[in-house]
């Protein structure tokens, strides 16, 4: 890629208006977005580099996810791309492949094009001087963040804001991370040098220059907001075969964030990823992971996108998708967000009456109301029943069932959109009938994603339900593996056969 940039600084989104704006959308329904990139949008003039900040964004038609609202994701991308080129790439989003993780989690995606055109690449300003929040890009990307969190329309959470990019787009986004800590709850640095490096120097990291430098030049860009790197996450991905930005910055950048959050942190166990790449977390004295390290073996200097990204133009769509795991890693390891538990199934229970059965269940959410129990009857006529009841407990009979073998399952879903684990109902008799053959149960060990696709599981609100119990396996992505036993045709269980 083209030699990054040249930083710059600042737009005014204090911590104040954010928790206003949090409380206004606490009381504002949710509005489904169109599911499409909109046209190229112009937000702002840049007073330092010229010109006005253009790019385009995505509002998913799709619920969030976590708590209720929706998270709020700028991307921004490296020298010598454009947003409409590169990040996004035509309507059906060939380019860094966002799209899919907007529509799975329920998020807003921005991509900016960079303002000024510096060193005439498009580069964004990480490596500028001047690190004011009113000053350069910062100013317009704060500006940016803050009309889009500030619109009720759009229902963001401003405990759900990341930032993501590569090249100087990753510097750039460590830059806004630092300058703004209380801003943006985490971080995805892809192939990004430190910051207080200059532009001539991102093919090798000066000497003399450690991750404790770049940690003390993050806490003074952050100031007064320095505080609120205790609850900051960070991610930093960079390949073997990157000879445009040196690969030492990718350990540095990551043992920065680390210095910046404080206090001891342990090294996890390396977990491989699809595509080739290697991921090492670091867990906090809580116990709560803070920082991510990906190293991809044979990926050059670009953006990994995964399959389904495009394969050209310093994005590479044979390797890790990146998008894929920063969601998953933002979502599971957020710090702002209170993540309650999934309400829970306290009692379930079926009774027969002649030809009628009556299914009864309770249960309780420490977060909210019980929103609908979900009834599953197996047997002669199956019924899948997602509206049975809600509140604290339900009875529903469904009446004239023809003669047989029947199991059941209760799930209860939370106003929040989380699942309860299954109760499950041991198998009882409808007149006379005739017991179904004996079913051999077979285990299938797979990402949730796979079992989805293997029509083991289904999709709901960005979960993973087995099929037949519904029971919640946790987020449907390719990286969280699930055990799943398949007890009879068509009906599932999380764990291994009995």
């Amino acid at each position: 890629m083209h030699p990054l940039n040249r930083l710059a600084p600042r737009a005014a989104l204090c911590l104040a208006l954010l928790a206003s704006a949090l409380g206004a959308h606490a009381q504002t329904p949710l509005q489904q977005g169109p599911g499409a990139w909109s046209a190229n949008q112009t937000w702002a003039s840049d007073s330092t580099h010229g010109g006005a900040l253009s790019g385009y964004y995505y509002w998913p038609a799709t619920p969030p996810t976590l708590d209720g609202k929706r998270a709020l994701i700028l991307v921004l991308h490296g020298c010598g791309q454009t947003a409409g080129g590169d990040v996004i790439n035509g309507s059906g989003d060939a380019g860094y492949n966002w799209k899919a993780m907007a529509d799975s989690y329920g998020a807003v995606v921005l991509a900016p094009n960079a303002t000024g055109n510096l060193y005439s690449a498009h580069c964004w300003d990480w490596a500028a001087t001047n690190r004011s929040r009113s000053h350069g890009h910062n100013a317009v990307l704060l500006d940016l963040v803050k009309r889009f969190v500030s619109n009720p329309q759009y229902a963001i959470d401003p405990r759900q804001v990341y930032v993501t990019g590569l090249s100087s787009g990753g510097a750039k986004a460590m830059v806004l991370a630092c300058t703004a800590p209380e801003i943006f709850a985490g971080v995805g640095i892809s192939a990004g040098p430190a910051p207080g490096v200059g532009s001539s120097q991102i093919s090798s990291v000066p000497s003399g220059f450690s991750a404790s430098t770049a940690a003390g030049n993050c806490t003074a860009m952050a100031g007064a907001a320095a505080g609120s790197f205790a609850t900051q996450v960070a991610s930093v991905i960079w390949g073997t075969s990157d000879f445009v930005v040196a690969q030492a910055y990718g350990p540095l950048d990551a043992a920065a964030m680390r210095q910046v959050y404080g206090g001891g942190f342990t090294q996890g166990a390396s977990v491989s990823l699809p595509g080739s790449g290697s991921n090492l977390p670091y867990l906090d004295a809580a116990g709560k992971v803070r920082t991510s390290q990906i190293t991809v073996s044979g990926l050059g200097h670009a953006w990994p996108a995964g399959s389904g990204g495009q394969n050209a133009n310093y994005v590479n769509a044979t390797r890790v998708n990146y998008p894929a795991f920063l969601m998953d890693f933002w979502f599971t390891n957020n710090l702002r967000v209170a993540q309650a538990p999934a309400p829970l199934m306290s009692a379930c229970s079926a009774s027969v009456s002649g030809s009628n059965v009556t299914v009864s269940g309770a249960a309780s959410f420490d977060g909210g109301a019980i929103a609908s129990y979900r009834v599953l009857l197996n047997g002669p006529s199956p019924i899948d029943d997602a509206a049975a009841g809600s509140g604290g407990g339900f009875s529903k009979t469904y009446a004239g069932r023809p003669d047989g073998t029947y199991s059941a399952s209760v799930t209860a879903s939370a106003s929040n959109g989380q699942v309860s684990a299954a109760c499950n109902i041991a198998p009882f008799q409808v007149g006379s009938g005739v017991a179904p053959p004996t079913y051999t149960c077979t285990t299938s060990s797979a990402s949730n994603y796979a079992h989805v696709q293997a029509g083991r599981a289904h999709a709901s609100f960005g979960y993973a339900l087995a099929n037949g119990s519904n029971q919640n396996m946790g987020l449907y992505n390719i990286f969280l593996v699930s055990t799943l036993a398949q007890t009879a045709a068509g009906y599932y269980v999380l764990g291994a056969c009995p």
